[in-house]
């Protein structure tokens, strides 16, 4: 039987980089001319871009029965923008960026930090798989290995945003670390994460919502990722309900 830090300890230290990352950055901060945290800005929504576009080539091995992934992916994703939509999604994750930049007396740019940094760290594949080697075999390593890359990449979201990029954590804790706690029911589902059809669609599915935080951070254009964010959900609920008809 597992204790509970060993299901979460990959959480904790991914908080812990995280906040790390962000005083480092705000030390720097200052260091750097508005033109460098440009550049450094447009480095990151580059770069996730491109992982979004690798991500997103899952689809292609997420096929359940006749149905090919990038088509689930697009009934996901118009069912979750939808409900998201509905929910505000969108509104109330920038209203608790707001509340806390006011509680905490943030910079002009806390929310817009406080949000992309929250969609970055935590969707992704290594969120997902990390997460569950997490619970089901007290395996932190993937966790480990993400905690450190969003370490580095939150000193350079903090040169930009401000300290909107510490309060990530939030986030981090309930998603990834609620995600850990529910493994053990996963195991009995998923008996190989890396290869079930679901866990690819998800990380496809995460893959277009990182494409869309990428082109925002290039200011490109206003894409609310956030309100994708059911899509996570819906993602797996689609290719189990295919997959139970095709049977």
């Amino acid at each position: 039987m597992l204790t509970f830090w060993a299901k979460t300890s990959g959480t904790w230290i991914n908080v812990a980089l995280v906040l790390l990352g962000t005083g480092s950055g705000l030390l720097l901060r200052n260091q750097l001319s508005p033109r460098m945290r440009a550049i450094i800005t447009q480095a990151m929504g580059l770069t996730t871009i491109f992982i979004g576009i690798s991500m997103a080539q899952d689809l292609s091995k997420a096929q359940v029965g006749s149905i090919a992934g990038v088509i689930l992916a697009l009934i996901s994703l118009a069912i979750g923008g939808l409900l998201g939509e509905w929910w505000q999604i969108e509104n109330r994750l920038t209203g608790l960026g707001n509340w806390l930049k006011a509680r905490f007396k943030g910079g002009s740019r806390f929310t817009e930090g406080f949000v992309a940094s929250s969609l970055l760290f935590c969707v992704g594949p290594m969120t997902i798989l990390g997460s569950l080697n997490n619970g089901l075999l007290g395996d932190s390593t993937i966790l480990v290995v993400k905690s450190t890359m969003d370490g580095l990449v939150s000193i350079a979201l903090t040169g930009t945003y401000g300290i909107g990029v510490g309060f990530s954590i939030l986030p981090i804790i309930f998603y990834q670390g609620g995600l850990s706690l529910l493994a053990s029911g996963f195991g009995q589902v998923i008996p190989d994460p890396a290869t079930a059809p679901s866990v690819l669609l998800v990380t496809g599915i995460g893959g277009i919502m990182l494409l869309g935080l990428g082109l925002n951070l290039l200011e490109v254009g206003r894409i609310h990722v956030a309100s994708f964010l059911p899509a996570l959900a819906t993602g797996p609920f689609i290719s189990w309900l295919v997959q139970s008809l095709s049977l």
